[in-house]
Formats: structure tokens, sequence, C-alpha cells
């Protein structure tokens, strides 16, 4: 009601009408606000019957972030632009059977016990060969077929403190779930910083026995909010000279490779439709690369990965790592399902920047370790940091 009437009272002027729209918006989104610890509001329920909850963390600066307990799963992600208009920029559904439909290409969730692929389903460790669900023919990806990470239920703590509000997440995968040997200790802890437009996610495992662990959140991104046209024109800056080519099922080579002189080299601010022709004629139908991304050159904990921003709305989103790589994906196998909002989600219509080990490190010792051992312990962080331009 005190929106309505402060619009109604500033109603020849358009900035301050933006900015009290944003913070309608805000409020609107939920029942948590700024400082308080995020409460459970129910979500639905998944075929099986089981309950999924939902919760909201939101920042002063105007981001609102949703996370759900299926999948660990990133629901929606609200940013304000250049005017304080606020969209949100991420893919995703309504409810829980969206997320449970053949509409879903693991959007928002957190992808596991390995994300992106690994050849033929298999790989020897400790002198034992494992095979896993052949899932994305003749590989396997993402963890695995009904029981991979983004499939199961998580369970949740919410918690606030002085620096903002954040939900961990836990699960313990089984020994032999999906094929992957030990009993994995898994939490996905998402924080949204109170004075600034920033996301963190950070993942904690732990295993009983060796066992291969590589994890990432799935965020479909379209800067000038979700179903909003596609992201040809965004603009995308990666900080990695080299990237890992692949041969015609999207494994890794073993090779190591620049990106000078390549439809891959973005290592200046480029359009992303500039060069996008030059990669739809290969397996990968446009981008679908793994980027090896530039060793730190201060003393930050985190190494900077990707700048991406969009022209219209001014949008910035900065991704910041603990990763030797990230995945840079152009939405190849969008078809137009229908998304939050009855929006739909074309081809190319958004993107993933997932920052990760490279694709199949399991079977290829050259690359970064990804092999977890008892007594040890996973831990990566990204961070999102939202601005405009």
């Amino acid at each position: 009601m005190l929106v309505r009437l402060l619009a109604t009272f500033f109603a020849k002027d358009t900035t301050m009408i933006r900015v009290l729209l944003s913070i309608s918006l805000l409020f609107a989104s939920g029942s948590t606000l700024i400082g308080q610890t995020p409460t459970a509001e129910s979500f639905g329920q998944t075929a099986a019957g089981e309950p999924v909850e939902i919760y909201t963390l939101r920042s002063e600066q105007g981001l609102v972030a949703k996370v759900m307990t299926r999948g660990a799963t990133l629901v929606n992600l609200l940013v304000p632009d250049r005017d304080g208009k606020v969209a949100d920029v991420i893919f995703g559904f309504d409810n829980v059977a969206g997320y449970e439909s053949d509409r879903n290409s693991y959007f928002g969730c957190t992808t596991g016990r390995v994300c992106n692929r690994i050849a033929k389903g298999k790989f020897t460790l400790e002198g034992k060969e494992y095979s896993l669900a052949i899932n994305n023919e003749p590989n396997h990806l993402h963890g695995g077929q009904s029981r991979s990470l983004d499939k199961v239920i998580w369970k949740a703590r919410p918690y606030t403190n002085e620096r903002g509000q954040g939900v961990e997440f836990s699960y313990t995968s089984p020994d032999g779930e999906e094929g992957y040997p030990g009993n994995l200790n898994v939490k996905v802890q998402y924080f949204v910083a109170k004075a600034r437009n920033n996301l963190t996610v950070r993942y904690i495992a732990t295993t009983d026995k060796a066992t291969p662990v590589n994890l990432t959140n799935h965020a479909y991104f379209n800067l000038a909010g979700q179903g909003n046209g596609t992201i040809l024109e965004h603009t995308l800056k990666l900080n990695a000279d080299r990237y890992t080519p692949t041969d015609d099922t999207l494994i890794p080579t073993g090779d190591i490779k620049s990106v000078e002189g390549t439809a891959l080299d973005f290592r200046k601010p480029t359009k992303i439709g500039k060069r996008i022709k030059e990669v739809t004629a290969t397996a990968a139908l446009g981008y679908d690369h793994n980027f090896v991304l530039n060793p730190k050159t201060d003393d930050r904990p985190l190494n900077q990965a990707a700048v991406l921003t969009e022209p219209s709305s001014g949008r910035r989103l900065q991704i910041s790592t603990t990763e030797p790589g990230i995945q840079f994906y152009s939405g190849n196998f969008l078809t137009g399902a229908v998304g939050k909002g009855g929006k739909s989600y074309i081809h190319r219509g958004a993107l993933c920047l997932e920052t990760q080990h490279y694709p199949d490190s399991i079977n290829h010792p050259e690359f970064p370790n990804t092999v977890l051992k008892p007594g040890e312990k996973f831990n990566s962080q990204t961070l999102y940091s939202f601005g405009t331009n």
C-alpha cells in the first residue's frame, strides 16, 4: 500500500517509479526479509509424492535468488538493470512438474557426481572398472539417469549472518548410486551478500571410498531476462588462452590448444553471435567447449573466469572461481519449451557458463585430478557478481 501511495505521489517521475517498482518486487517475491533467516515455502511435490521446499535469499541492492530442495536447484535469479528494473535472468519452471519433465535441460541444478561427460560411461579406479549410465549416447552425462544429484531431494539448512543470507543443502549419495563408488557426503551452499548483488555457490564433499567428483551449477543465463530473445547480442570475455579440443562425441582428445585464430577466442569482449556460425557446423552445434582458465595473477582466493554483458539492459555478470576450467554452452539444444511465466525458451535463448574440472578428467591423467579419496575434502567455490554498465 505504501509503495502505491508513493508511486501516485511521484507519478511524473519515471525514474522514481522504476525504483519503487523494484522495491515492490523485492518484497513481493517471498516472505523472508533481508536480515532474517530464510524460511521454507512449499514448491509442491514430486510425482513420487516427495515434498519440495523453496527458499528466498535477498540483497539490499535488489538481487533475489530462489533455491529449491530438488536438485539443490537455483530456480529464480532476479537482478536489476541499469534503470533499477528487476528481471529474472535464468531459465526454469514455475513448479516441480516442469523440472521432472522432458522440457528440463538441467536448468539451474547442481550437476554431478561428475558434471559434463565421461567417455563411454566407463572409468578404472584403483584397479576396478566402473560402468555408468549411457544417457548421452555413447557417453555418460551429468552424473546419470535417475539418481544424479539434480534429481534427488536434498535437506536444507537456512541461515543468516552479518554478511547476508544463505541455504546449505546436504545429501548423501550411497555407494553404488548411479554406478559411482563410495558413500559421498555432499553439501551445496548458496549465499547472497547483504550489501552487494553477489551470489556465492560453494561445494563441499567427503567420501569413504575413492571416487571421481566434479560439481557445478547448470544455470542458463539471459541477462535481458529469461525468455527474452537470444543471447547472440551478449558480449563475453573469458580469461582463457586455451581450450580442450574434443572428438565428435564431445569427449576431450587429451590435447590442450590455443584459442588464437579460432572462433573460441574470447580473450577480449566479443559478441557471441559474431563467430558462432564457424562452430555451428561442428559436432558441438555451436559453443559447447571447455576453456582452460589462465592461472591467477594475484593473492585473491578466486580466479576471474568470465564477464558477460547485455547491451539493452546494461546488466553485467562477472564469474570468479576456484575451478581450473569453464564450459561455455550456447543453448544449442533449446527448442522452444515453455518455462516460467509461459515464456518460450528458444534456440540459443540462454547460455551456460559452468565452472568445472575438465570433461572426462577421470580418463585423462594429464588433466587436473578429479579423484576424491577418504580423508580428503572436496572444496569448490564460484562467485556470481552482478552489476551494470
